[in-house]
């Protein structure tokens, strides 16, 4: 995979953790699109999309997600070789290693929260959005998961129904702050991904789960509203189950959530 592709060398000269190996298009419509062919193509583990320009993207239950110019694109493709029902944990992983980058280069006392199941956000705007999309294999294992990953590096969309934002806007425009073009937050999230991979790979989902609620914007006890696909349901936050689902009291008991949208809570 060499050569020039959509105006960028397909490898272009960015300093990237192993075992990740970046294509580079000028524009694309959906890197997870292109990431799911390559990965059909047989393309390894660490393969990585990164379109500067994405004119189609998507998120979570197929929603737009606005390609604005400076932003970050990419999709990985990512060989775990678990069984399908543990294809979910890697959303979590994603969110804590996004939650790692955006860190790095907000000032201090800026707050990044988690958002179950996968929303990344940055004084209580989301920053970030992750879509997951697994290619099944012969047996109950995967074949590949094409890991979306969106970070609103110099603008964030006015259009939402949430509050939006970015890197930019939450980084002084004085002397004495660096404010990160994409590339920068590309390599910085390599890293970050590289590492939480490594301790998911090494000790499962148990220390990702305890990372995730030490980071978690959900307080154990709060009232959440979830709109899932049976319809909403209200209940008290009790716990992140073993395998990642929420788990709310409600008035007929405990309920475990595994898809849906929480609500962010009224100012």
């Amino acid at each position: 995979m060499t050569g020039m592709v959509g105006g960028l060398p397909a490898e272009p000269d960015l300093c990237l953790a192993a075992p990740f190996r970046v294509l580079a298009y000028e524009e694309l419509g959906s890197t997870n699109d292109e990431a799911k062919r390559l990965a059909a193509e047989g393309a390894p583990h660490g393969t990585l999309i990164w379109a500067r320009r994405q004119n189609a993207g998507r998120g979570r239950l197929d929603r737009r997600w606005a390609g604005l110019p400076g932003n970050l694109f990419a999709s990985f493709v990512l060989r775990p070789g678990v069984k399908a029902s543990r294809a979910a944990e890697l959303g979590f992983v994603a969110s804590l290693a996004v939650a790692d980058t955006v860190g790095i280069f907000l000032r201090s006392g800026c707050r990044v929260g988690l958002k179950w199941p996968n929303d990344v956000l940055a004084e209580g705007a989301k920053i970030s959005g992750i879509l997951l999309e697994a290619i099944s294999g012969p047996s109950a294992s995967i074949e590949a998961v094409v890991l979306g990953i969106g970070i609103n590096v110099t603008a964030a969309p006015l259009d939402t129904p949430y509050p939006a934002t970015a890197l930019h806007t939450l980084i002084p425009d004085a002397p004495g702050f660096w404010r990160p073009d994409v590339e920068a937050v590309l390599e910085r999230l390599t890293g970050a991904l590289s590492e939480r991979l490594k301790l998911w790979t090494g000790q499962g989902f148990p220390m990702v789960r305890h990372a995730w609620l030490a980071a978690s914007i959900h307080e154990i006890g709060q009232t959440l509203e979830v709109t899932g696909p049976t319809g909403p349901i209200s209940g008290r936050f009790l716990d992140l189950d073993s395998d990642g689902a929420l788990i709310l009291e409600t008035g007929t008991g405990a309920v475990r959530v595994t898809a849906g949208d929480v609500h962010f809570p009224k100012a």
